[in-house]
C-alpha cells in the first residue's frame, strides 16, 4: 500500500503541470478558430467508443461480410475520417489519452495495470478531463459504459472526474463478461441477480444502453456531454438470441472457442465458451449498429438533434480474444496489425462526426488525428478554454470546412508497455515503428512511407537515415519519464 502511494503522489505532481488552468491568451490562430463558433449555442456532444472495432469493421469502411446501416447512415450525414489514431493499442491507456488531451509518453495511464479487487490504476484528481472542461462551460456530463481509469471511490472514479452520472463497469477485467454479476450506478453496486449462478438474463450492453437514453430525456434542454464507451465487441463473444439467430450458420466454417464455464473465476473476466464464434461477433457489431439507431432517434424524437453533435470511434484495432477471427472478417482492412500492435491496424480507428448545418453531409477528410485531440476540440467548440501543456491540437477547423486554418501535428507519438515495450511515430507521411525496447534498446527503427504503402509492407529504412535519426530524436524526447509506467530509460527507477 506505501509503495502504491509513494507511486501515485510522484504521478499527482507530474499531472499538477497538466491541470484544467488555461493560460487565457488566444494566439491568432486560435482568434481565428474560436470565431466560427461565436453565435451558435452550445451543441450536445455525445461520443461513442466502441471497443476493439477494427479499421474495417464498419460498412462504410469496406466490410463486406456485415452491414451496419445505422452506422453508415451517420457517416452519410457527417463527416468520416481516414487517418485518425487511437490514444494507444490497448484499453486504459488509449481512453487516458482521450480524457486527458496527452499522448501516452505524457498521460498518466500509460498502460493496462489492475487494482485489485475491482479496477484499474486510477487517473489523479488533478488531472483536468474532458467531462470537467465542459462541466466549466455549463454541461450535464454523463459515462454510460466501461471506465478503467480508477477503482469505485477512488480518485480516477468518473464520479471525481467531472461526471455527474456513470452506469456500467468500473473495471475492465469485468467488462470483459456480458453477463455479470454486478454493474455501478454511480456509487451503487448493483447487483444482477438474473445472472447469479452463471444464468445469462440481463445482458448488460442492454441494460447501459437503457440508462444511456434516459440521461438523454433526463438533459434534453442541455447543454450535455454523454460518453458512451461500450463494450461491444470486445471480448467474450456473446450476444442475445433475437441477434444470434440472424446470423446463424452464415459464416462457414463456423469457428469454436474454449473458454471458462465454471469454478471461482467463472464470469470474473475469462472468456466463457461460443460454438459460434463467427455468427456472435456479427451480431454483437449488430447490437452496437442498433443501439446507435436508437440514439439517433433519440434526439430526433426529442427535436434537439440540429443541435447534437455524434461522434462514433473505437478504442484501438481488432482483437484475437476469446475465439474473435480478425483475419476472416478482414477486421483491419488494408492495414497491418491487430490490437497490442503499434502497426496503423493496432491503432488507426474509424471516425464519423455529425453535426448538423455545420459539417457537410457525406465529407471525408484525410486531417491526420488522434484522441488526444478531443479534449482541445470539444473544449473549442463549448468556447471554454482546454487545459495548458496537452498535446492534443484542435480539429475543429477541419469539421467546419476551413482547411486553411487548421493546424497539423508536427508528429504524434505512441508507446505500448506490453510484449516488450513499443514504440511508434506519424510524422506527415512518414511512420516509424521500434518494438523489443526493453531487451534491446538499440533495435533498428523500421519505416514506412503511408502515403505509398498503407499496409506498411516495405520497410525503407535503410534508404532514409536521416529520416531514421530524427525519428531516434523524437522517441527519445517526446516523453516524460513515469515512476509508475516505467519504460525503457525509466526502469532504472526505484521499485
Amino acid at each position: 500500500m506505501k509503495k502504491y502511494l509513494f507511486h501515485l503522489s510522484l504521478s499527482i505532481l507530474v499531472s499538477l503541470f497538466f491541470s484544467c488552468t488555461g493560460s487565457g491568451k488566444k494566439k491568432t490562430g486560435e482568434k481565428a478558430e474560436q470565431a466560427y463558433v461565436q453565435g451558435i449555442t452550445k451543441p450536445n456532444i455525445i461520443y461513442i467508443l466502441a471497443d476493439d472495432l477494427g479499421y474495417g469493421d464498419l460498412g462504410v469502411y469496406g466490410q463486406k461480410k456485415f452491414k451496419t446501416p445505422n452506422i453508415d447512415k451517420l457517416a452519410a450525414q457527417g463527416m468520416l475520417f481516414t487517418q485518425h489514431y487511437s490514444g494507444s493499442t490497448v484499453c486504459a491507456p488509449s481512453r487516458s489519452a482521450l480524457m486527458t488531451g496527452l499522448h501516452t509518453g505524457h498521460t498518466v495511464v500509460r498502460g493496462n495495470k489492475e487494482i485489485r479487487p475491482e479496477g484499474q490504476y486510477p487517473i489523479p484528481d488533478t488531472t483536468c478531463t474532458i467531462a470537467e472542461a465542459l462541466k466549466k462551460a455549463g454541461y450535464s456530463t454523463g459515462a454510460f459504459g466501461k471506465w478503467g481509469l480508477g477503482p469505485p471511490k477512488s480518485e480516477g472514479d468518473p464520479l471525481n472526474q467531472g461526471f455527474d452520472t456513470f452506469y456500467g463497469y468500473n473495471c475492465q477485467r469485468l467488462g470483459h463478461n456480458y453477463y455479470p454479476y454486478h454493474l455501478w450506478s454511480n456509487n451503487d453496486s448493483i447487483v444482477l441477480s438474473e445472472n447469479a449462478g452463471g444464468k445469462q438474463k440481463a445482458y448488460a450492453p442492454d441494460l447501459i444502453h437503457q440508462e444511456t437514453l434516459k440521461f438523454i430525456d433526463k438533459n434534453k434542454q442541455g447543454p450535455f456531454f454523454l460518453y458512451v464507451p461500450s463494450i461491444i465487441p470486445h471480448a467474450e463473444l456473446v450476444a442475445p438470441e433475437a441477434f444470434m439467430k440472424k446470423y446463424r450458420g452464415a459464416y462457414p466454417p463456423e469457428k469454436k472457442f474454449q473458454g471458462v464455464d465454471k469454478g471461482a473465476e467463472f464470469n470474473l473476466g475469462p472468456y466463457r465458451s461460443q460454438a459460434e464464434t463467427h455468427a456472435a461477433f456479427a451480431a454483437m457489431i449488430s447490437v452496437l449498429d442498433s443501439q446507435v439507431r436508437e440514439i439517433m432517434q433519440k434526439i430526433e424524437d426529442l427535436g434537439i438533434a440540429e443541435n447534437t453533435i455524434i461522434v462514433f470511434t473505437s478504442d484501438n484495432g481488432p482483437h484475437e480474444e476469446g475465439g474473435a477471427d480478425p483475419e476472416y472478417f478482414d477486421s483491419n482492412g488494408p492495414l497491418k496489425g491487430v490490437k497490442r500492435d503499434l502497426y496503423e491496424g493496432g491503432i488507426r480507428v474509424p471516425m464519423i462526426v455529425k453535426w448538423p448545418g455545420k459539417i457537410a453531409s457525406g465529407s471525408k477528410t484525410n486531417h491526420i488525428s488522434a484522441f488526444w485531440d478531443i479534449l482541445p476540440t470539444f473544449s473549442k467548440i463549448a468556447d471554454v478554454e482546454p487545459p495548458e501543456n496537452i498535446d492534443g491540437i484542435s480539429f475543429l477547423p477541419t469539421l467546419l470546412g476551413q482547411d486553411k486554418i487548421q493546424k497539423e501535428h508536427e508528429y504524434l507519438y505512441w508507446e505500448f508497455h506490453e510484449r516488450g515495450g513499443r514504440q511508434a511515430v506519424r510524422k506527415g507521411k512518414w511512420k516509424a515503428v521500434k518494438y523489443a525496447v526493453f531487451e534491446r534498446p538499440d533495435a533498428p527503427l523500421e519505416l514506412y512511407n503511408l502515403e505509398e504503402d498503407i499496409g506498411e509492407e516495405h520497410n525503407i529504412a535503410q534508404s532514409h537515415p536521416d529520416i531514421i535519426a530524427d525519428m531516434k530524436n523524437i522517441m527519445n524526447t517526446a516523453r516524460t519519464p513515469s515512476d509508475v509506467f516505467r519504460f525503457g530509460q525509466d526502469t532504472h527507477l526505484a521499485e
